[in-house]
């Protein structure tokens, strides 16, 4: 396996120095996956602004974990999913809202698995996604505008998923304990 530099202020490149001072504000540190994608720029600043955009749409934080973890859970990523698990710790979410997309168990509502199962359609079908799914999604209480905004979040999702996978990036040890692997 290709092993890839874990960047800090020093060996970055100049145009990632900067970047990592935003993932140093956002997080405290310089998590283990933008300290990777700093060997390419314009894919951490992508990461980066795509995240915040997310943070930004009309979805809730409950919300937001699903449409995040369901689709770190349904790419196996072994760093997303402890990761954010910290993040949905810091975000309040219920544990139990976590626990159920980390295990692929029913979630607690039936709007949050309405928008995990429209998620999955958009991740394994590839944004083709029919009719009854988005008419279920849209019954369930969610907009037109949501319907983008999973599509958001899959860019984001495969930017850090893909790269965590070609990268073997180490998970983070404020993440250790949230340590997860995709059930057979």
């Amino acid at each position: 396996m290709t092993e890839f530099t874990l960047h800090d202020k020093q060996s970055a490149p100049t145009d990632s120095k900067e970047l990592l001072d935003v993932s140093i504000n956002a997080f405290g540190m310089v998590p283990n996956l933008h300290a990777v994608m700093a060997e390419a720029p314009g894919l951490l600043e992508g990461y980066q602004r795509l995240h915040q955009l997310f943070l930004d749409s009309s979805f809730n934080d409950e919300e937001i974990t699903v449409v995040w973890q369901t689709i770190n859970v349904e790419h196996a990523c072994h760093y997303c999913v402890p990761a954010h698990t910290g993040i949905a710790k810091s975000m309040k979410v219920d544990d139990a809202i976590t626990e159920a997309l980390r295990n692929e168990t029913p979630l607690p509502t039936d709007k949050l698995e309405a928008l995990r199962n429209f998620t999955l359609s958009v991740v394994r079908d590839r944004g083709n996604v029919d009719d009854d799914a988005v008419q279920a999604f849209l019954d369930a209480g969610f907009t037109k505008r949501q319907i983008l905004e999973v599509v958001l979040a899959a860019a984001q999702k495969v930017m850090s998923n893909y790269t965590n996978h070609l990268a073997n990036t180490p998970i983070d040890k404020p993440f250790q304990k949230f340590e997860w692997h995709k059930a057979d």
